[in-house]
């Protein structure tokens, strides 16, 4: 009886999170960051971190000449750090840039489940700065679409599934203007942001789920 109940109280635990899967409402955003047809939403993540950048001389593998400034020199971000937490405030997903194996070893954004270790690597599609979508001060609206997604040791696929991942409702994480000369060159930023991170994976996918269940 001890076993019936214990199970009963694991299936209601988990109806919650297939509820949000259904609810899950992206905001309008510009048409060039909008995820392909056949894409839908399954997760948001709440992220709060820092935007990491380094002065360099410019160009630089990060930093192409057409992005570089009249002084040479320029911030260029290294990696975000961020924490991704759901509406009742609980940690869900670690972000940051990493290796991407399938890809040998090209650094990627990359998110982690912070329960199953799951792991997926994306490549930037679109931005946008869009000011009729884009606060002042803030990071542009992203559009990333995985190149590379990875099983947690003991097989955990929370996040396997998703095929884009796209940053909206962005605020602050901008680059200071303070990297001007050889002098500031090794100086390094963390700068504070925002933003919303959706998680798509193909429709199909979602027919499958719902028919294994």
């Amino acid at each position: 009886m001890r076993v019936v109940t214990l199970l009963a109280v694991g299936l209601l635990a988990l109806v919650p999170s297939l509820a949000r899967a259904d609810e899950v409402t992206p905001p309008p955003v510009p048409a060039n960051i909008q995820v392909p047809a056949g894409n839908n939403a399954f997760f948001v993540g709440h992220a709060v971190g820092t935007q990491n950048y380094i002065c360099l001389p410019c160009p630089n593998p990060i930093t192409p000449l057409a992005m570089c400034p009249a002084s040479g020199f320029a911030f260029a971000l290294f990696t975000p750090q961020a924490t991704l937490f759901e509406d009742a405030d609980e940690q869900v997903i670690t972000h940051f840039f990493s290796p991407n194996p399938f890809e040998n070893g090209t650094i990627r954004a990359t998110w982690r489940d912070s329960r199953d270790t799951s792991t997926v690597w994306a490549q930037v599609n679109a931005s946008s700065s869009d000011p009729a979508f884009v606060a002042p001060g803030a990071i542009p609206w992203l559009l990333l679409q995985v190149v590379g997604a990875q099983e947690g040791p003991t097989g955990g696929d929370a996040l396997t599934a998703t095929t884009f991942v796209q940053r909206p409702k962005t605020s602050g994480g901008v680059a200071p203007s303070t990297c001007n000369s050889s002098l500031d060159v090794g100086k390094e930023a963390f700068v504070p942001y925002t933003a919303d991170y959706f998680f798509y994976k193909a429709a199909e996918s979602d027919a499958e789920d719902r028919a294994s269940k």
